[in-house]
């Protein structure tokens, strides 16, 4: 049966998708007999608190939300914000003839589906309709060719839920209770924040080691070309037989590897020997050749594309996902939450059409190509990620613009790109002899490569996450020499080197990490990262993701006392048998009460698990190899957590760094029992391993964030200087005895600091005159007081309702009554003031090839391009934030699109009633009723609800 309008005859189906984007675009390839309308996501979940689990469940249950004393039976309620969304379709779906699932064909997909269909409580037939693009073709065949649900992939996904669940509501309140409040736990966040913190402790304990090498300029003496230079650069390889180190021979203390086989040399051994070369002859030892050759990339599945985006266009995961979700909506991409790097038939075969048309037939291999993914426990439901149809349209064809453009090109390059020939060429080893005045024999290395045929590098070439990396398509020609061909150094060159720490994790390569580690499911490692930047574990500095002292504090603890929790081999394993339960090798219920309450442990309500590891939580979460000595015991015994000590990281010299409520901050403790030493806050965006013991001084010789100035002379009060959310300021401190709540409550005078003045040098008399505004200037000719006060946006004057900004803040104290008067003679300045320069300059855009610039706005800088802003965020800083930065926030802004505006609610409730019921048969005596309420409806609904129950008939209500 296809989706006509004729077969919709017999009656009306409704479909449900997950968005509306969505649901339009389907809409559009159905016929008038079918209603497609969307959830908005899910409608239904275990609760986000106790407030919203209905009144029979009490105790553990109203806190987890999960039974866990009844083989984990989940606590599923309709959410809030959903509640009127169900109840449109309960109504849409009883005036239905069939009903079709339409969700994605993925785990979380199928779990949406199966929640439809149990809430709505359909009575007509059910069909789940599966497509993983979203085409006019696809969408008749998955109408044509429902199936049923797949209860195994619900099952799969609702233990998932439940274990997070677990996870998440047993171990957050640990770190309430130890480290700070708000903050939470994660199956997977919680081990990738893990990966961030241990990269910066190897950057803490790094230590550079300095090395030299000498480059030489080598001449064949022949007229160079192109194809044959004339002269190329070697580096020194070997001195004598010893081969000279390089970076990698050191290890990340400083130490040499390698013992006597390897020379180190240092800056006068290296000069020496350039000095000893000068004038000495030189020939060709060596020239070994091979062949090269490249084949094409796989096309992309979630991650590569999340990497690649994230080198190619500096699109972050989320931005790569909310990009990609827009293409798939629209129908110009498959469908892109997929783990498999296989192509059907369909597009292989439009692939090789466009290698031919675009490129030639000297480009198109003989077979298909054929990937076989590498993804272990691949969901292998959906194809990679390609462009949609049985034909693929160019990138201009499509008329998309901005990030959308770009990622559709991206994906369109990989996809034609992977059924083309590989790349083949040469590459080339030469070794250059030569001795030393002293004797010494030096031995120098030049490589290079020559491609004779492109094949897919044509169309696409893969970044790198190193900028310094060569990418694939580089060539490095070398002169034509042979073996004992004579060269003549033109010249020879000492060159200082230091090692550098490992890199800093980027999206992309966090990405990669994970997925490398099988941590997690590649569909949620964009969500993954947006929580750990957003919970404040992580910020960006650049594109390079840092580890705030919050994150060592939590990873700190998760190690000690809940080790298995964050190990990353149980954290895989655990994901294999999640993979197990899904594919019906392993059942659910057993496998969540030995993570919950272990294997020896007295299950309440359900007798004893099988004998084996014991539960003692001193084991700090080790259990035994493969699983937890039992979550429940973990959580329960928390006397062994000594807070301020896994709070608490030195720096050296006595000095401590600490993580507080409030904050990082480094202390220098006292000798003294009972005092408390002298203590600095740390600014919140300051890596980790930039805490050095000098910079670490250098804060505790500052003024404190709090200190006295002296005493008013006139109220006697202390007034104190304080550094704040919003910047330095001045105060007084009341007696402890003032109200500060109620009627009577009385407020400190406070006053922010001047851009010109610092808490380094503020006085008490600067603060007294700050807390003197706002100053009364005098009176107009009517008597209208104008005063002169300090405002958020700067110094102003104001006369009852009229505002006129000043140019300075010592205006303040020194304008005249003469002054202002003549201020407020002129005309009021109407509109915007004079733009304001920029604060930074960073480039042109990618997308929209526009200057990119840093400007101070009202609610802070931001970055624009004169077409899109962006706020920068809380790890932003304007002096420091790069270009590669302002693009990023510029395309995550353009990723979300315009804001919606939302419609009044008083005209939705005027028409409620009427829609109700034209969507309705009614009889003649509804006809009636009808007319008796049209000019009720005009005024109070009250007036008319007798008649309209009477006249309507009743709807189904969302649960």
């Amino acid at each position: 049966m296809s989706p006509t309008s004729e077969t919709a005859q017999g009656g009306r189906r409704l479909v449900i998708v997950e968005s509306p984007a969505k649901a339009k675009t389907i809409k559009g390839y159905l016929g008038p007999g079918y209603v497609v309308e969307a959830s908005v996501g899910h409608i239904r979940d275990l609760p986000n608190g106790a407030a919203e689990v209905p009144d029979q469940y009490t105790g553990e249950v109203r806190r987890l939300g999960v039974d866990v004393e009844h083989d984990f039976q989940p606590v599923y309620v309709v959410n809030a914000d959903k509640k009127s969304q169900v109840r449109k379709l309960k109504e849409l779906l009883a005036d239905s003839d069939e009903l079709f699932l339409a969700t994605d064909e993925d785990r979380e997909g199928e779990a949406i589906a199966w929640h439809l269909q149990q809430v709505l409580k359909p009575k007509v037939p059910v069909r789940r309709m599966v497509f993983h693009e979203i085409t006019k073709d696809a969408i008749r065949a998955a109408v044509a060719n429902p199936r049923e649900l797949n209860q195994r992939l619900v099952d799969a996904q609702e233990t998932r839920r439940i274990l997070d669940r677990l996870y998440g509501y047993e171990v957050s309140p640990v770190l309430w209770k130890k480290v700070m409040r708000g903050l939470s736990a994660g199956r997977v966040q919680s081990v990738a924040t893990r990966l961030v913190v241990e990269r910066e402790r190897e950057r803490i304990a790094f230590r550079s080691a300095e090395y030299w090498d000498l480059t030489g300029v080598f001449a064949t003496g022949r007229a160079g070309d192109t194809s044959d230079p004339g002269t190329f650069g070697a580096r020194l390889s070997a001195v004598d037989g010893r081969r000279v180190a390089q970076g990698r021979d050191f290890t990340s203390t400083g130490q040499l590897k390698g013992g006597a086989q390897v020379l180190h040399l240092d800056e006068a051994g290296a000069r020496g020997l350039a000095a000893g070369l000068a004038g000495a002859a030189f020939t060709v030892r060596s020239v070994e050749s091979k062949p090269y050759r490249r084949s094409p990339y796989a096309p992309f599945r979630t991650t590569t594309l999340q990497q690649e985006a994230s080198r190619k266009l500096g699109f972050g995961a989320k931005a790569t996902m909310q990009v990609a979700q827009k293409l798939y909506e629209n129908g110009f991409i498959t469908y892109m939450r997929t783990d498999s790097t296989t192509l059907s038939e369909t597009a292989v075969a439009a692939a090789r059409a466009q290698v031919t048309q675009l490129y030639g037939a000297d480009y198109l291999p003989d077979k298909p190509r054929t990937y076989a993914g590498k993804v272990k426990n691949a969901q292998e439901a959906h194809e990679a990620i390609r462009p949609s149809g049985d034909r693929f349209r160019t990138p201009a064809e499509t008329r998309l613009t901005g990030d959308q453009f770009r990622l559709y090109e991206l994906i369109w390059k990989r996809t034609v790109a992977s059924q083309m020939k590989d790349a083949v060429g040469n590459s080339v080893t030469v070794k250059i002899g030569g001795r030393a005045s002293d004797g010494r024999d030096a031995e120098f290395s030049a490589s290079g490569k020559t491609i004779t045929f492109h094949g897919f590098m044509k169309a696409y070439v893969e970044g790198a996450d190193d900028p310094n990396a060569e990418l694939d398509d580089r060539e490095r020609r070398l002169p034509q020499v042979a073996e004992g061909d004579r060269l003549a150094a033109e010249e020879i060159t000492a060159d200082g080197h230091a090692t550098k720490p490992p890199a800093r994790y980027t999206e992309a390569s966090l990405v990669k990490e994970l997925e490398e580690r099988e941590i997690g499911r590649p569909s949620t490692y964009a969500s993954i990262i947006g929580t750990i930047l957003d919970r404040g574990y992580v910020f960006k500095k650049g594109t390079a993701l840092v580890p705030s002292f919050l994150s060592f504090a939590v990873v700190n603890l998760l190690e000690k006392h809940f080790g298995r929790l964050v190990d990353y081999d149980f954290t895989a394993r655990m994901e294999d048998d999640l993979d197990r339960i899904a594919r019906g090798e392993a059942q659910a219920v057993p496998w969540l009460k030995r993570f919950y309450f272990g294997e020896s442990t007295t299950v309440p309500g359900g007798g004893a698990t099988a004998p084996g590891a014991g539960s003692d939580a001193a084991a700090a979460g080790n259990g035994d190899g493969d699983h937890l000595g039992g979550l429940k015991d973990l959580v329960t015994d928390l006397g062994a957590i000594d807070a301020r000590e896994i709070s608490s990281f030195p720096v050296g010299d006595g000095i401590v760094l600490r993580v507080g409520r409030y904050g990082p901050y480094v202390e220098r403790p006292t000798e003294a029992e009972g005092e408390t030493g002298q203590r600095a806050d740390v600014p919140d965006d300051l890596p980790p391993d930039e805490l050095t013991v000098e910079y670490a001084e250098e804060l505790l010789a500052k003024p404190s964030g709090d200190f006295e100035l002296g005493t008013d002379p006139e109220t006697g009060r202390k007034i104190v200087a304080k550094d704040g959310r919003y910047g330095p300021y001045v105060t007084e401190v009341l007696p402890e005895d003032t109200p500060k709540t109620g009627k009577n409550a009385v407020k400190p005078r406070t006053a922010s600091l001047f851009k010109s003045m610092s808490l380094d040098t503020v006085t008490l008399a600067d603060a007294l005159r700050l807390m003197s505004l706002p100053r009364v200037v005098g009176a107009d000719a009517e008597g209208v007081e104008i005063t002169a006060q300090n405002g958020r946006y700067g110094p102003y004057l104001k006369k009852g309702t009229d505002s006129r900004s000043l140019e300075g803040e010592e205006q303040l104290f020194t304008i005249t009554l003469d002054e202002a008067l003549a201020i407020y003679a002129q005309p009021k300045q109407r509109g915007r003031a004079a733009a304001k320069p920029p604060l930074k300059e960073l480039g042109t855009d990618p997308v929209s090839e526009r200057p990119v610039v840093v400007k101070d706005g009202r609610f802070g800088p931001y970055v624009t391009d004169g077409e899109t802003n962006a706020t920068l965020r809380r790890d932003d800083d304007v002096e420091t934030i790069t270009p590669e930065r302002g693009f990023e926030l510029l395309a995550e802004k353009r990723a979300k699109g315009p804001a919606k505006k939302t419609a009044k609610k008083t005209a939705a409730k005027k028409t409620t009633t009427a829609k109700k019921t034209a969507a309705k048969k009614t009889t003649t005596a509804k006809k009636t009723a009808a007319k008796k309420t049209t000019a009720a409806k005009k005024t109070a609904a009250k007036k008319t609800a007798t008649a309209a129950k009477a006249a309507t008939k009743p709807t189904a209500q969302a649960d």
